[in-house]
């Protein structure tokens, strides 16, 4: 067997059809594609060196050509919740964020990824977007959060977790980055890689109204979440300027596309901020643009960042919006705040490292 020299391709971008393809043209046999597989998503093994039913010169070869990890681990933070936020370094020196979440109570371990290092869409509340777009992430430094974080929670003392969900709601808008994300979607679904439920993973995005009707048309089962977060055009123009692009009628369309070609329920995230989208105003309107749809709102008190001064509005304000959406018939929860004494916002952890906080 002879290896070319090249520089080492991330194994973690390879579905498993296209990892047996590669080995096809360099000459190995394509069953050891699926062993890779499994000592790499089924048994956490990082390391080529210790997949152990592997021949030597196979080993030599495959660590000459290819790598496993691309992230390392900068810096972990352990919320009292149970939360775990991660920050990683990349080759490039950038920075990225993930977090698990676990939902014991029923047996939910969830984890948000990243899907491009900052972002460029500028959303006014939003930590992540204030340096702006440094790069997509590839596809196998998405899947690579997952495999890390599934390899760390696995080392903890209690009952191994099964990772049961993926949302796509950390740095980054997802559907910018479509087509790495959808190959990610693949390989987190793949019976030989994580085998995670596609109704168990969640993409959301700030309202890339194509890549709404791309996916509508896939029909794919995939969870699909629109951050809305006004709901009107001119102030949703001041808090997310993507939205002079796709406004909220285009959005409304293409939900009602979607939800039409996969008959699945479509959820909308509304982050409350004290003075700006929490008036009664808002609220009106907001009942208005969601009753008799087929979709759930997540109402999420805002996370405050230290760089933008805006705070979340009072707890009586919540819980009248809440109040008020449900006797509308509009199905509705106040997101269950986990890990914010960890800063476990999108973009929260990454921003106060790069000012040199703790």
């Amino acid at each position: 067997m002879e290896w070319a020299e090249m520089i080492k391709t991330s194994i973690l971008n390879f579905t498993l059809e296209e990892l047996k393809e590669d080995f096809k043209i360099k000459g190995i046999k394509q069953y050891r594609a699926k062993q890779v597989f499994n000592w790499i998503y089924r048994n956490g093994i990082l390391e080529f060196t210790n997949m152990n039913n592997l021949p030597n010169n196979l080993i030599k070869g495959l660590k000459k050509n290819y790598k496993i990890t691309s992230i390392e681990l900068d810096k972990k933070l352990i919320s009292e919740d149970g939360t775990l936020k991660y920050l990683w370094k990349t080759e490039d020196n950038e920075l990225l964020e993930s977090v698990f979440l676990p939902y014991e109570e029923d047996s939910r371990y969830s984890i948000c990824v990243s899907s491009q290092i900052g972002c460029s869409l500028g959303c006014k509340f939003c930590a992540t977007g204030i340096d702006g777009l440094k790069r997509d992430l590839s596809t196998g430094e998405i899947v690579e959060q997952v495999l890390q974080i599934q390899v760390d929670v696995s080392h903890r003392e209690f009952k191994i977790p099964q990772i049961t969900n993926i949302v796509f709601m950390g740095m980054g808008e997802p559907f910018l980055n479509y087509d790495n994300v959808m190959k990610a979607v693949q390989i987190l679904n793949s019976r030989k890689a994580f085998n995670i439920a596609k109704r168990k993973i969640t993409i959301s995005t700030a309202g890339v109204v194509d890549k709404i009707i791309r996916v509508a048309e896939s029909e794919e089962q995939l969870g699909l979440a629109i951050s809305l977060n006004a709901p009107n055009d001119q102030l949703r123009d001041k808090l997310m300027p993507i939205n002079k692009k796709y406004n909220i009628k285009k959005i409304m369309k293409a939900v009602d596309y979607y939800i039409q070609k996969t008959n699945r329920r479509v959820s909308f995230e509304y982050v409350l901020m004290k003075g700006i989208n929490d008036k009664e105003v808002h609220l009106f309107q907001l009942i208005s643009l969601l009753k008799n749809k087929l979709v759930h709102l997540n109402l999420i008190p805002l996370n405050p960042v230290s760089e933008l001064n805006i705070s979340r509005p009072s707890q009586e304000v919540i819980d009248h919006f809440q109040k008020k959406l449900r006797e509308n018939n509009i199905t509705v929860t106040i997101r269950k705040e986990k890990g914010t004494n960890i800063k476990a916002a999108c973009g929260q952890l990454r921003s106060s490292h790069k000012n040199g906080g703790s």
